[in-house]
């Protein structure tokens, strides 16, 4: 016999987020049942924004990109991602 209780009935995403904000996912899943899944293919959300910069250091940071054969806008994303991950690491 489990020990398991029932997952409720959720109206919407925002409810269900709330619930599995304040309880245990343990009381409700046998997490010794669960098995590994792979996404190989799955690509993480992006949103398009607008970022007006000088031009001389767009030119420069296209200049590093063309260094390092990649796109410049990949190279923004990578030093603002590491950025952001080394000031969360020093907070």
């Amino acid at each position: 016999m489990s020990n398991l209780r029932k997952t409720p009935e959720f109206k919407d995403e925002a409810e269900e987020r709330v619930f599995w904000e304040n309880h245990d996912s343990a009381d409700y899943l046998d997490w010794g049942q669960a098995q590994h899944t792979s996404f190989p293919k799955l690509k993480p959300s992006t949103r398009t924004i607008s970022l007006r910069l000088p031009e001389t250091l767009l030119d420069r940071i296209k200049i590093e990109a063309n260094k390092r054969d990649m796109p410049y806008q990949s190279l923004i994303k990578v030093w603002l991602s590491d950025d952001v991950n080394e000031s969360r690491r020093t907070d």
